[in-house]
């Protein structure tokens, strides 16, 4: 037994696969608790249901439901900066330059980001029924940029190269640092755009409903997608995450049933 070693390689193996085992399998959890809490809200659409639910409920307020309906501006949309007739209830560009330094320790250029400069604006706008431009019944979304969730979508996006002369480039090397481009992006939740909000639902005068953050400390959620499709993608990472920990549970302990083997298979070996 005292011949025998075991390689660092395959201890480094074991422990790495049951290390990521336990991560994966914490993703894992922490995906299923979040899906349970969104199952567990009951979906609604803009329509004359919910405003009866509402006016039946305790304050006229319900904690948490999900709400799914159409985009629409209650005033005038915002319209793309660069792309035309596009036009959104929020929208977000970010401008930051790519610029490139002289290490002196590895004596080559790294890149880095500079002067990252992002605005966002707003409109106010409600979720309707689909195909019902006119109506009065409509949940009016509070506080978009306060929500998590991917609800925007990216309309445009360019790279700029910074042009370079044999003047600026004599300059750029002297002072060790070079601009190489300038990138913009713009995005937008657009106008007619299917929209999914986990929140708090309200009633105010009777007839206006508002979606708003929770009090209650759960998620404010908006999603550019429907329920279902939400759903299901929740549902797909969270047999993502199980696969993977089971996958490298397995891994590890067939690498350590080897060193077992191993082990003891040789020790049997000699001692016969």
């Amino acid at each position: 037994m005292s011949d025998f070693t075991v390689n660092p390689l395959v201890v480094i193996g074991v422990g790495s696969s049951f290390a990521f085992s336990s991560l994966f399998y914490h993703l894992y959890q922490e995906k299923k608790k979040e899906l349970t809490v969104l199952k567990e809200a009951p979906l609604f659409k803009p329509d004359q249901h919910l405003l009866q639910v509402l006016k039946a409920s305790p304050h006229k307020r319900l904690q948490y439901v999900a709400v799914e309906g159409q985009v629409q501006a209650d005033g005038e949309p915002l319209s793309s900066r660069f792309v035309p007739r596009i036009l959104g209830v929020v929208q977000k560009i970010a401008v930051e330059e790519h610029w490139k330094y002289w290490n002196t320790l590895t004596r080559t250029w790294n890149s880095r980001l500079m002067n990252k400069k992002e605005s966002s604006n707003t409109v106010p706008f409600s979720l309707i029924s689909p195909g019902a431009y006119m109506t009065d019944l409509y949940v009016r979304v509070m506080e978009p940029l306060e929500a998590s969730g991917c609800f925007m979508e990216r309309v445009y996006h360019k790279l700029k190269h910074a042009e370079e002369g044999l003047v600026n480039l004599a300059l750029q090397g002297l002072a060790g640092e070079k601009p190489v481009a300038m990138e913009e992006s713009e995005e937008l939740l657009r106008v007619g755009s299917t929209l999914t909000g986990f929140g708090e639902v309200v009633l105010e005068g009777g007839q206006v409903m508002r979606l708003q953050p929770p009090q209650d400390g759960r998620k404010y959620i908006l999603m550019q997608t429907d329920y279902r499709s939400f759903i299901d993608r929740h549902e797909s990472s969270a047999s993502m995450w199980k696969s993977l920990s089971v996958v490298t549970g397995l891994t590890g302990a067939s690498l350590l049933a080897g060193v077992i083997y191993n082990l003891f298979g040789k020790q049997d070996d000699n001692s016969n």
